[in-house]
């Protein structure tokens, strides 16, 4: 049994949606990084999927390297919220003001 390509993008389309809601609405800087990481992630889906529908590879390998770029992107995220953390005592993206001393 063989799941259709809308079945692909509607679920990429939701994680999409949820992502942006995250980013959008959400004000602790770890849950936006890993909202920007559940947008990626439905990127990825979207590109796999339509690889796979045409059967080139070239999509594929594209992800291959995005997941790459995002695993260090969430590192380098990460590094940053720990060192805001660690001067201002807070996450809360609403707090942080880093152009004041």
């Amino acid at each position: 049994m063989e799941v259709a390509l809308n079945w692909y993008l509607s679920l990429s389309a939701v994680l999409f949606t949820i992502g942006t809601l995250g980013v959008l609405f959400r004000r602790n800087a770890i849950v936006v990084l890993m909202s920007v990481e559940l947008m990626l992630n439905a990127v990825n889906l979207t590109l796999v999927a339509l690889s796979q529908s045409m059967g080139d590879a070239s999509g594929q390998m594209l992800v291959f390297f995005a997941i790459a770029v995002a695993a260090a992107e969430a590192a380098v995220g990460l590094a940053i919220v720990i060192a805001i953390f660690r001067s201002k005592v807070t996450v809360d993206i609403t707090e942080i003001d880093l152009f004041k001393g």
